[in-house]
């Protein structure tokens, strides 16, 4: 007989549950959790809600060719969910499986960049306002990623100096590149409308935001303060999938999306651009102005030179910047 004084022993989290807490764990961003977690879910309905345990090589590879062949789908979206299967058999799971080193990556094309030259930049520019013109300038005035750009926080921007800290950036890793001179005008006129718009959101008992890895419980009070605010704040409040927290966010990634394509189109251009493109022309400009490229590695933060040397396949000097015969004749 049970002794009634022992309490019964708490269920086991279910396997997605476990997956979050894992992702969690390791720190990882929650768009790598929601990436992670919808492909571990979509392997197991595909394979009839059988657990993954049961499963093998045979198994994963039937998910991943189903997404090639059937889903059409790029390599890279196709590796990610290789990348996520593996996480969820050795990181949840705890299986050292000797068929999982052996699953092949599908080969990633290699592509040349889309980029803008001068006049191009400029037209798109011209055809944004407000946020989104100041967000797509510091794009390609200073080589961010968009999310980089997005997630920046006031106390990372030094104007003193014309410097912006790169916090957190792909790899994790910290870097630092230039605020332009021209730019900061229009960023400290934007700054002063959002601590107006601080200042009300905690006199309605918010003014909250995000801080990451637990700094809200080591520095109480923190994420109130001004500094830890974004630079770029959402328009409305919204819920925190992790804690359930109402509070601002920061603008989102598909609005600037939105914004940059529509000034694309408005522009007449032909030319694939997204956001991401102002990164990849700020490199190539640089690299037409006669800048070392491993300064431009620094401020890009690529972590091999080889990867910023695809920008001198894409200098505005004909191909490979060799000068065509027929232009001798």
């Amino acid at each position: 007989m049970q002794n009634a004084s022992i309490p019964p022993m708490p269920a086991e989290p279910k396997l997605l549950d476990q997956v979050r807490n894992k992702i969690r764990l390791k720190h990882y961003s929650i768009r790598t959790e929601q990436a992670y977690t919808d492909w571990v879910r979509r392997f197991i309905l595909f394979h009839g809600k059988r657990h993954p345990a049961e499963m093998g090589a045979v198994d994963v590879e039937q998910f991943l060719t189903h997404l090639a062949v059937a889903g059409k789908v790029a390599a890279s979206t196709q590796n990610q969910a290789k990348s996520a299967i593996l996480f969820l058999y050795k990181e949840v799971l705890a299986l050292e499986l000797p068929w999982l080193n052996k699953v092949e990556r599908a080969k990633t094309p290699r592509r040349l960049p889309v980029v803008l030259n001068r006049e191009e930049v400029q037209a798109v520019l011209s055809r944004l306002d407000g946020t989104y013109w100041l967000i797509a300038s510091m794009l390609y005035g200073t080589g961010m990623r968009i999310m980089e750009c997005l997630r920046l926080r006031v106390k990372d921007i030094d104007f003193q100096r014309r410097e912006i800290l790169i916090r957190d950036g792909k790899g994790g890793k910290d870097r630092v590149t230039m605020l332009p001179a021209t730019l900061c005008d229009a960023l400290k006129t934007h700054l002063a409308k959002v601590h107006r718009l601080h200042d009300d959101d905690i006199r309605q008992g918010y003014g909250t935001v995000y801080l990451p890895f637990a700094l809200a419980r080591k520095y109480t009070g923190a994420n109130r303060e001004w500094g830890w605010q974004y630079a770029f704040p959402a328009r409305h409040f919204s819920t925190d999938p992790r804690s359930g927290e109402t509070r601002r966010h920061h603008v989102q990634e598909q609005a600037v999306q939105r914004a940059v394509k529509q000034a694309v189109r408005d522009a007449g251009l032909s030319k694939p651009a997204t956001p991401h493109t102002f990164r990849h022309s700020f490199a190539t400009h640089l690299l037409e102005s006669g800048y070392d490229i491993r300064t431009v590695q620094e401020l890009l933060g690529h972590s091999d030179v080889s990867t910023t040397m695809i920008y001198t396949h894409v200098l505005n000097k004909g191909g490979r910047g060799v000068s065509s015969p027929l232009d001798s004749l």
